[in-house]
């Protein structure tokens, strides 16, 4: 296992089943899965879902210090086309806390505001248009606490598919976090995303797709859920989304920041649980051997 050292490279909880959904899975205990990110070699970790981590900054900070890690952000799924003001509460907390352990980005996701990623009802165009105005609200929020805020296009959410991406991307001022695999999931071929609108990509979640159960879930033949729990998101490289290509172009336009890797992942009641470490200890091999690769190769400044 190889960790990149020219690239900041991060991970997320969800890689070891952490998930904010009800039922979604087991879930490893919190010393577990930093010690395993630190023994990978990792030195930073976004925080995952609200309650996993301490809420308290002194004691946040003082567990993600034990295990040599520091904090690239957090996830945010609230809904944004209804109760606007619940929405930059919840912001506001959550910027406060991340703020205070030297994060810099809040990664925001509009929920429809039901359990889990399997249903997304249709918004009207009042309630979109309050989507948009609540995001905008949000980011004005977290930059008070001196973070930046992306926009995460997300499986079961209201920003999912191409049409809503490109819809956000032309009614919005707010740059995205590029999931290379739920934008796939969504429909949307991320490297082409980011090549149309280089500089919307400020945050980079890193994953892979297994390009069959991605089109069941969009033909509505598999739920999210199930689908993750039946391996829908694999190792970087095991997959059909361009890894290579996404980390290439990035690199070429000039992105400095994280390289988020998250696999998301459901740990059943028989599931290895020594699965999230190997899956993880494999991507980070397979980005160290693109960053080497593309070391060697003289930038394209066209």
């Amino acid at each position: 296992m190889t960790t990149p050292s020219t690239i900041r490279v991060a991970a997320a909880p969800i890689s070891w089943g952490v998930c904010e959904v009800p039922g979604w899975g087991r879930v490893l205990d919190a010393a577990t899965v930093l010690g395993e990110m630190a023994e990978l070699g990792l030195r930073a970790t976004e925080l995952g879902p609200p309650g996993y981590l301490p809420r308290d900054p002194a004691a946040l900070r003082s567990l993600l210090g034990d295990h040599g890690l520091g904090l690239v952000g957090g996830f945010l799924a609230v809904p944004l086309h209804e109760r606007p003001a619940d929405a930059v509460r919840a912001a506001a907390d959550s910027a406060a806390l991340l703020a205070a352990c030297g994060a810099d980005v809040l990664v925001l996701a509009a929920a429809t505001g039901l359990d889990g990623y399997d249903e997304r009802p249709a918004l009207t165009e009042t309630q979109w248009r309050t989507l948009v105005d609540t995001a905008g609200e949000v980011a004005g929020t977290a930059a008070r606490h001196g973070l930046r805020t992306v926009l995460h296009p997300h499986v079961g959410t209201h920003v999912e598919n191409s049409a809503a991406v490109e819809r956000f991307l032309a009614d919005s001022d707010l740059p995205l976090c590029l999931d290379t695999g739920h934008l796939m999931v969504g429909g949307t071929d991320p490297v082409d995303l980011a090549k149309r609108h280089p500089d919307r990509v400020a945050h980079l979640h890193l994953k892979d797709v297994r390009a069959d159960l991605a089109g069941r879930v969009r033909a509505g033949e598999i739920g999210y859920a199930a689908a993750v729990a039946e391996g829908l998101y694999v190792p970087l490289g095991d997959g059909d989304v361009d890894i290579e290509a996404m980390v290439r172009f990035v690199r070429e336009a000039g992105y400095t920041g994280w390289y988020v890797l998250e696999q998301d992942a459901a740990l059943g009641p028989d599931s290895p649980l020594d699965e999230p470490r190997r899956d993880t200890a494999r991507s980070l091999d397979r980005l160290a051997s693109i960053v080497d690769r593309l070391q060697q190769q003289p930038i394209d400044q066209e």
